[in-house]
C-alpha cells in the first residue's frame, strides 16, 4: 500500500488527533509502514526530538503509535501563543519569528513551501502518511491562505475525511455544513465523514447516517463510540474543561491553570497512580489543603506570574505549609528574581522567592532532551524554555533545578513519566504510594484502545481502499458551493 490521507474536523477537539492516532495504529498493526504529520499546529504542549527538534506533542504520541520515532518533518509548522494575539513560530523544531494575527499570513506561502516539502519526504519514506488537519476546514475567512486543511490537500492531492463530535450536538449540521461552505474543488477531495464520542446504540443513529449519505453523496465510515481514559497527550488548553476526574484519590493534586499553560501533560503520570487525583484548579479557594501544588510550564512566565498575583495565588503559594513543585516555566516562577529582555520584555521583576535561584532569558531557546538521576533513579526528560534558571550556590539540588525545604523546581518536562524517579519523589514530598504503574506501557495499551477504536467501529476496507486509491471520482458539489478561492 502507497497512499495518504487526511483527517479533519468540523471543530478543534472533535477528535481529530485521536482518529489520526487510531489510524496511525491500526496500519501499524498491520504491518504497513505508516508516519503522521500535521503541517500546522497550534498547541501549547510540545515534545523535542532525539536531534533536539520542538514538535507538538499529538504528533509525537502519534509518531508512538506508528512505532517510530517522532522528527521534525511531522510537525514542521508550530505555533506557540504568548498571547491573545501574538504567537511563536516554530518551523522544522526551531524558532523562527514571534508573528501576531495580521503579520503571520505574509509568512504562509513560505511556510506551505515548507509543510510541502516536509509531506513529501515522509511520503518518500513510508508507506503511508496520515495527515492530522488544524481547526476546521470550513472557517473560510482563512482560506485563501490556508496550509493545514484544504490547502494543503488540494496541493498534495489527499483524500479526506470529515470527524464530528456528536457528544456536542448538531454533529449532522456540523458534517453536512462543513462541506457545503467549501468550494467545488476544496468538496471534490472530502470522501466521507466520521462521528466520535457516540453514546448510545448506533441502530438508534442510522436513520440519519442515511440521510447523510443521501444528502451528500459521501460515506460515513464509522461511528466511534465514546471510550473513557482516553486523556492523553493533548494540544489544546481548552480540553482540560472536559478533562475526565482521576478518582477519588487519597492524595489530592492542585496543577495551577494559568491563562498560557503549557505541557501540562507533565502531570498525566502522577494522574495514572493508583490514590492519586488530579485537578486543575483557578484560585485559592480550591487549593485548600491539597497534598502537592504543581506550577507546571508556561509560554509567558513573567504574565502567568502576574496573573498569579492578582488572582491572590501567590500569596496562597506564601503560605502555603507543604509540598510544592515547578516545572519548567512553574520554576522560573519560583526564583527569586526575574530578568525577561525577551519572552515578555518587562526587565527585571520579583519572582515568588520560594527558591534561591535566579532567571535570566536568553534569545536562544534552550531544545534537549537531557539525563539524570535523582533519588536512586535513572531520570530521562526533555527541555523547552528561553529562561535559563540559575541555583545560588550551595542550593540543594534537584535534577537539573534546586530545592529549599519542601519546594522543589526544574526545567525538566517528563521527568514524572519515569516510574521509579515518581514514585520516589512523591515519597520524599511525603505522599508515598504503593504501585507498580508502567507509565510507559499505559500509553502502549491507550494507543491499542485507539487503535481497536478505528479497527471494530470503522470500515476499514474502505479506509484502506481511500488511503490506497485516493478520493476518485468526482462527487455531486453540495450548495451553496462556497466561493471560489484560486
Amino acid at each position: 500500500m502507497k497512499g495518504a490521507l487526511l483527517v479533519a474536523g468540523t471543530t478543534s477537539d472533535a477528535g481529530k488527533s485521536v482518529v489520526t492516532t487510531g489510524i496511525c495504529r491500526w496500519l501499524a498493526r498491520q504491518g504497513v509502514r505508516v508516519a503522521p504529520f500535521k503541517a500546522q499546529n497550534m498547541s501549547l504542549n510540545s515534545y523535542v526530538t532525539a536531534d533536539g527538534a520542538e514538535i507538538g506533542r499529538a504528533q509525537a504520541t502519534q509518531a508512538a503509535a506508528c512505532g517510530i520515532e517522532p522528527t521534525a518533518d511531522m510537525n514542521p509548522v508550530l505555533l506557540k501563543p504568548g498571547s491573545d494575539r501574538r504567537s511563536q513560530v516554530v518551523v522544522k523544531g526551531r524558532p523562527l519569528a514571534d508573528v501576531d494575527a495580521l503579520t503571520y499570513p505574509n509568512l504562509k506561502r513560505h511556510l506551505k513551501s515548507v509543510a510541502l516539502e516536509s509531506l513529501a519526504r515522509l511520503r518518500a519514506e513510508y508507506d503511508v502518511v496520515v495527515c492530522e488537519g488544524a481547526g476546521s476546514p470550513a472557517e473560510i475567512n482563512l482560506r485563501a491562505n490556508d496550509i493545514a486543511n484544504m490547502g494543503l490537500a488540494r496541493a498534495a492531492g489527499l483524500p479526506v475525511i470529515v470527524v464530528g463530535d456528536i457528544d456536542r450536538g448538531g454533529v449532522f449540521a456540523h458534517l453536512y455544513g462543513t462541506l457545503a461552505l467549501l468550494e467545488p474543488e476544496d468538496q471534490a477531495l472530502i470522501s466521507g465523514f466520521v462521528i466520535n464520542k457516540f453514546r448510545g446504540a448506533v441502530e438508534l443513529l442510522e436513520p440519519g447516517l442515511d440521510m447523510l449519505r443521501g444528502l451528500t453523496h459521501r460515506e460515513v465510515y464509522g461511528v466511534l463510540p465514546w471510550l473513557d481514559g482516553l486523556w492523553m497527550d493533548v494540544e489544546d488548553s481548552l480540553a482540560l474543561d472536559n478533562r475526565p476526574e482521576t478518582g477519588d484519590g487519597h492524595i489530592d493534586v492542585v496543577v495551577v491553570r494559568y491563562p498560557r499553560i503549557s505541557n501540562f501533560t507533565d502531570i498525566d503520570a502522577l494522574a495514572a497512580e493508583p490514590g492519586v487525583n488530579v485537578r486543575f484548579v483557578t484560585s485559592p479557594r480550591e487549593i485548600g489543603s491539597a497534598d502537592l501544588v504543581v506550577l507546571p510550564g508556561s509560554r509567558a512566565t513573567v504574565s502567568d506570574l502576574a496573573w498569579l498575583r492578582e488572582r491572590g495565588i501567590a500569596d496562597a503559594l506564601a503560605r502555603r505549609r507543604g509540598p510544592i513543585v515547578g516545572i519548567c516555566g512553574g520554576y522560573q516562577m519560583l526564583a527569586e528574581t526575574i530578568h525577561d529582555d525577551v519572552e515578555s520584555r518587562r526587565g527585571t521583576v520579583p519572582g515568588l522567592g520560594l527558591l534561591p535561584a535566579t532567571v535570566r532569558f536568553a534569545p536562544e531557546k534552550v531544545l534537549a532532551r537531557p539525563t539524570g538521576e535523582a533519588y536512586g533513579h535513572r531520570v530521562a526528560a526533555y527541555e523547552i524554555h528561553h529562561g535559563v534558571v540559575t541555583p545560588a550556590p550551595g542550593a540543594e539540588p534537584f535534577l537539573d533545578g534546586c530545592r529549599r525545604g519542601d519546594v522543589w523546581g526544574t526545567t525538566w518536562h517528563g521527568a514524572f513519566e519515569n516510574d521509579g524517579f515518581r514514585r520516589a519523589f512523591l515519597a520524599e514530598a511525603g505522599l508515598p504510594v504503593e504501585s507498580a504503574v508502567d507509565f510507559a506501557g499505559l500509553r502502549e495499551r491507550r494507543l491499542d484502545a485507539i487503535g481497536d477504536l478505528v479497527e471494530q467501529h470503522m470500515d476499514t476496507g474502505a479506509l484502506r481502499e481511500l488511503i490506497d486509491q485516493g478520493a476518485g471520482a468526482a462527487k455531486p458539489v453540495i450548495p451553496p458551493g462556497g466561493p471560489a478561492w484560486s
